[in-house]
């Protein structure tokens, strides 16, 4: 995709002898120098070294880009873009114009969202080319590793594409074709994510074989269908992938809201494990603070006041800072900042909650609004809240936007997302953000990508 990209991966796919040795594969595929190369040919012939390597596009998630707890993941900068989190920090920062909607096209951290994006897109293909070419994995290892693979490239190329609206789908490792690349429209991109998740479903067996819930399985890819059926409108298509996860009962049920975000939690269809034993999330790190005014950034207040005063979520995943009569509100569904000796949570990136939220909306479009009133029910219960019943269609679309805020707050964009699906964005970010612009449905193409590659002209009205 870039020069940046040829340059970093090209020829480098491991420095596999300290992986090996170090039983990790954290600094697969990234590593700048040459430290105890072996050939990629010898890597793809053996199942442990291509399962560290398919482990590390997970922690380039993780770590790094897009699903990562840390400041430059969608959990940060979309709760800043939208109206989930206020900022406290430097306004000279590149995260600052996420908060004040004042992005520009050099801006460093778009850069860093792109750009780490189609490394993740990279390794992928680099992955499944290696593995296409094996003759040491039997087939059955090779079907596994690729659909996984396939719905690691879908999960980029989703959150780039709802991001920066219409972009290249790069299925390829050759520079050559992809040095050139162009923009493709929005409507494209997806039939490209549903043709690879359509493919991975084929591939992949439902059983957890990580006992962890930390590699994508058949369930895995049925919730992000169901996502992505949602944001295309394919409403039955919805009801039908989160229905599938819904009812396989002996695995996934919704746990307590105190219970929710820990390990073992059985809502969870994919989390990402943390990087050492005994560390937990970035998240908990990234939103943490006790003391007031907070260092970097706090819950809006209009977010926390929405919340019902008997809401168990209120109680417990939110912590209010006070200092004298000033409060501020962390967000505080990860709790574990410090090493715990066993890991006690990982970052959910899928869960239980958002599949009856789809349902719940999908079978509100078809006009089921009874059962659209149990699934919301059904989340709102376990918040300790009363049922709604007898709601009209405006109301009840009211009722599940405002619960999925409270719901997924702080997760992965869901709220920027949903106001822009919902049609709410400029409604709702108008009165709180006094730079608003219409521009700021979408986030500008990197000015650098522009000058390595005019084949991404145009770039995005406005900027």
């Amino acid at each position: 995709m870039t020069q940046y990209i040829r340059n970093q991966f090209n020829d480098k796919i491991v420095c596999l002898v300290a992986c090996l040795m170090l039983l990790t594969c954290e600094d697969f595929i990234e590593v700048d120098s040459p430290r105890g190369q072996i050939s990629k040919e010898v890597v793809f012939e053996d199942e442990s070294t291509v399962n560290a390597a398919v482990s590390t596009v997970y922690a380039k998630l993780r770590d790094e880009v897009l699903l990562t707890g840390n400041l430059y993941g969608m959990n940060v900068l979309m709760g800043f873009y939208s109206d989930e989190v206020d900022y406290y920090s430097d306004i000279n920062s590149d995260i600052y114009p996420f908060y004040s909607h004042e992005i520009i096209a050099n801006n460093s951290v778009v850069n860093t969202v792109w750009s780490g994006g189609y490394e993740v897109i990279y390794m992928t293909n680099l992955l499944l080319e290696g593995i296409e070419d094996s003759t040491g994995l039997n087939s059955t290892i090779k079907e596994e590793l690729k659909g996984e693979l396939l719905f690691l490239r879908a999960l980029a190329h989703f959150y780039l594409v709802n991001l920066f609206n219409d972009i290249p789908y790069i299925e390829t490792t050759d520079y050559l074709i992809n040095q050139d690349v162009a923009r493709i429209s929005k409507d494209l991109v997806y039939d490209h994510i549903l043709e690879d998740l359509l493919q991975a479903k084929l591939l992949l067996e439902s059983a957890d074989v990580s006992g962890e819930r930390i590699r994508a399985n058949g369930f895995v890819v049925s919730a992000f269908l169901a996502r992505i059926y949602l944001y295309l409108e394919r409403w039955e298509d919805a009801v039908n992938e989160s229905s599938l996860i819904i009812n396989t009962t002996d695995l996934f049920h919704l746990e307590s809201v105190e219970d929710a975000f820990l390990k073992n939690s059985s809502s969870a269809i994919l989390q990402l494990k943390p990087k050492n034993a005994g560390d937990n999330t970035n998240e908990a790190i990234s939103f943490y603070f006790i003391f007031g005014p907070p260092y970097l950034m706090s819950l809006n207040p209009s977010l926390v006041s929405s919340f019902e005063a008997s809401d168990l979520r209120l109680q417990h995943w939110i912590r209010t800072v006070t200092n004298g009569s000033e409060n501020w509100y962390a967000p505080f569904k990860y709790k574990q900042i410090e090493n715990t000796g066993t890991s006690l949570e990982y970052s959910i990136v899928f869960r239980l909650a958002e599949q009856y939220l789809i349902r719940s909306e999908a079978r509100m479009r078809l006009g089921n609004t009874e059962l659209a009133e149990q699934d919301l029910n059904i989340v709102r219960a376990r918040a300790g809240l009363e049922a709604y019943a007898g709601l009209s269609t405006v109301e009840l679309s009211n009722a599940i936007l405002e619960e999925r805020r409270h719901e997924l707050f702080t997760e992965f964009g869901h709220r920027w997302f949903d106001l822009k699906r919902f049609g709410e964005a400029e409604n709702v970010l108008i009165n709180v953000k006094p730079n608003w612009q219409s521009r700021d449905h979408w986030l500008p193409i990197p000015e650098l990508e522009l000058l390595m590659n005019p084949n991404l002209l145009p770039q995005n009205t406005g900027y």
